[in-house]
C-alpha cells in the first residue's frame, strides 16, 4: 500500500469516526478504527473495521455511508436496536448480525439497553477513494 493510499484509509477512518456526532439518552457512543486494508484481489476496493461502543442509552443520529458501502455489522456484547431502510426495528444481541446495502439509510441505531454497554463491530467494503464513511442525515 503506497503512502497516499495509506492516507486515504487513515482519513477514511477518522471520517466515521469524527462523522457521526452521537446523541444519546445517558452518552455518546464511541467509533474506534480497527482495521484497514486494499483488497489485493479486488483493485479499488477497500475494507474497513471499526468498532462502535454504546454507553447505557447511547445512540447514533439517522445516517448513510459511502455510496458503495457494503457493510456487515456483528453485535459482540449486550443488545443494538436497528432499523436499516424501511425494513422493520429490530433488536440484535450479541452473536447475531446485520447487513447494510450501498445507498441504505441507517434510520436508528442505538444501545437497546439503559443500564448495559453494548459493542458492534461494523466492516465495511467501500471504493478505496471514498472519502467519507459515514454522515449524518438531517
Amino acid at each position: 500500500m503506497n503512502i497516499p493510499s495509506i492516507a486515504r484509509a487513515v482519513g477514511a477512518a477518522i471520517a466515521f469516526a469524527i462523522g457521526v456526532p452521537a446523541s444519546a439518552h445517558g452518552g455518546t457512543e464511541t467509533v474506534t478504527p480497527n482495521f484497514q486494508h486494499a483488497i489485493p484481489n479486488v483493485p479499488g476496493k477497500s475494507l474497513t473495521a471499526v468498532v462502535v461502543d454504546y454507553p447505557p442509552g447511547a445512540a447514533s443520529p439517522a445516517h448513510k455511508h459511502a455510496g458503495t458501502a457494503f457493510i456487515y455489522a456483528y453485535v459482540v456484547s449486550g443488545e443494538v436496536e436497528s432499523q436499516v431502510d424501511d425494513r422493520p426495528k429490530r433488536i440484535y444481541r450479541a452473536g447475531e448480525s446485520f447487513f447494510e446495502e450501498p445507498g441504505a439509510v441507517h434510520r436508528i441505531s442505538r444501545n437497546a439497553s439503559e443500564t448495559k454497554p453494548a459493542k458492534l463491530l461494523a466492516v465495511f467494503v467501500t471504493d478505496s477513494n471514498d472519502q467519507a464513511l459515514t454522515t449524518p442525515i438531517k
